[in-house]
């Protein structure tokens, strides 16, 4: 799924003492809102991030051309996104639960992470000319990307409606957003599913939702807070890091990435036919299996989104 750039500045300036305890090897030296290094995000450069250690059964399944140049190379969106990945307080360290989630994967693999943050777009043509080993940027796995891509997931991939703190609101499914104003962004996962509960609603009877775009995050939440929209629509992920690091609003109601159709979920990327996929889901299966990927996934406050395997190739979001 493709999320809207996240202003990182904002968030820098918001506490996040809900968000999550305390992570182990993941500790912070600067943090949001910090109180403590146990109830805070680092949001440094100096992440002491939480590190795996080599596995030779699995770093075996890794092509031999790879073993050989001991890099894993490694493409991420450059979109700023909190917390899957966005800048650190010095505006040119990438941090976040994928950057995380991929060091783990390369440390089980024997492999030093070589990081590259590029357009969205341009991270699928990375994978195509083999200028990337794989892509961890919260992908969705979809029947179409199959055709030409493999994938091992390793986090669930949900949307959650957001609202001003103190609503009594909720949303379980189509009728309870009619006639409501909900703004989303355009081209993604969760408009497709608004529409089709628009139109559902039309259907029967109800009102259609009144849906609104913005260009930026700041601007639906000022939207949001100044009673323009009723809610928001978007990923879990950044909405639930805003709800905890602003503490203006709340999630009111959350749903696949999928729809009512699949669980959508969200995977490392590669080549189809790369040979990399078994290792990634070995790897990936190897790090839920010692704790270190719930770490990872606590310290982000994503721990409602984690798989209990990782899964190759799985069932995606139907074709349109």
């Amino acid at each position: 799924m493709k999320t809207r750039r996240t202003l990182v500045t904002a968030v820098v300036a918001l506490t996040a003492s809900a968000l999550l305890g305390g992570c182990g090897d993941g500790d912070a030296q600067e943090t949001v809102g910090s109180k403590g290094k146990n109830n805070a995000i680092n949001i440094s450069p100096d992440q002491h991030r939480i590190r795996g250690k080599k596995v030779d059964s699995i770093a075996a399944k890794v092509p031999a051309s790879i073993r050989q140049r001991g890099t894993l190379r490694i493409g991420g969106s450059a979109d700023a996104s909190a917390p899957l990945g966005f800048y650190a307080t010095d505006d040119k360290t990438r941090i976040g639960s994928e950057i995380d989630i991929a060091t783990l994967v390369a440390d089980t693999l024997g492999l030093k992470p070589e990081f590259q943050a590029v357009s969205w777009e341009n991270l699928f043509v990375g994978l195509d000319s083999s200028k990337f080993d794989g892509v961890f940027s919260n992908v969705t796995v979809t029947e179409e990307r199959k055709e030409k891509y493999d994938f091992a997931t390793y986090r669930l991939d949900d949307l959650a409606f957001e609202a001003k703190k103190g609503s009594s609101w909720r949303v379980k499914g189509p009728e309870d957003v009619a006639g409501k104003t909900v703004s989303v962004a355009s081209g993604t996962n969760q408009e497709k599913i608004l529409v089709d509960w628009s139109k559902q609603n039309q259907k029967a009877g109800r009102k259609p939702v009144d849906i609104k775009y913005f260009q930026k995050d700041t601007d639906y939440y000022l939207a949001l807070q100044s009673g323009r929209i009723d809610a928001y629509f978007g990923p879990n992920p950044t909405s639930a890091y805003h709800v905890a690091s602003a503490g203006q609003t709340q999630i009111i109601g959350r749903f696949s990435g999928g729809g009512d159709q699949v669980q959508g979920k969200i995977a490392a990327t590669t080549k189809k036919g790369s040979g990399l996929v078994d290792a990634y889901a070995a790897a990936l299966d190897h790090v839920i299996e010692d704790g270190s990927y719930a770490k990872v996934l606590k310290r982000w406050g994503l721990s409602s989104e984690a798989v209990r395997k990782s899964e190759i190739n799985p069932s995606g979001l139907p074709k349109p």
